[in-house]
């Protein structure tokens, strides 16, 4: 797809995603992530240890996990209220129009769907997110899908069309 993302943007919203699961309780979609990671969320090695590496979660050596850290949970914080000023912006336009509105302001659309979706917990659980939206053969282990590039493509198929 002509949409793809670098794998520096890749790991940005896969990192945004993982702080939003440290960030939330578990009844609200949140997880403990620990240090050492099952095989179902190896996936998430390499982004894990470059957000320790930006200082913005840290490991709890004695729970053996990873937690935000203060400039981790302001990160989440400034990119809440991004999402948010643009969804309250553009949540009454039609898709078409919230495009243009994000093509003359320059805004990477790839991170407004991101954020809109991810702010808006569209991709919570991404299970859900591959039914919902007919993905066949469903990926069950969300770690894999959200590292592989059939769900940025996936993503990336609501603007694609308005593009041209």
């Amino acid at each position: 797809m002509a949409n793809r993302l670098t794998e520096e943007q890749k790991q940005t919203f896969v990192g945004l995603y993982l702080l939003k699961k440290l960030d939330l309780k578990a009844e609200d979609g949140g997880m403990e992530i620990p240090v050492v990671l099952p095989s179902e969320l190896s996936p998430l090695d390499e982004t894990l240890q470059q957000l320790a590496v930006d200082d913005l979660i840290s490991i709890n050596a004695k729970k053996g996990r990873y937690e935000l850290t203060k400039q981790g949970i302001a990160y989440l914080g400034r990119t809440i209220d991004e999402a948010e000023e643009m969804v309250d912006e553009l949540d009454d336009l039609e898709v078409h129009e919230a495009i243009e509105q994000l093509k003359e302001r320059r805004y990477d659309l790839m991170r407004a769907r991101f954020l809109w979706g991810w702010f808006e917990g569209e991709f919570d659980d991404l299970v859900a997110f591959q039914e919902r939206r007919g993905v066949s053969p469903v990926e069950r282990m969300w770690a894999f899908y959200l590292t592989s590039d059939e769900f940025w493509d996936e993503i990336a198929r609501d603007f694609t069309p308005q593009l041209s």
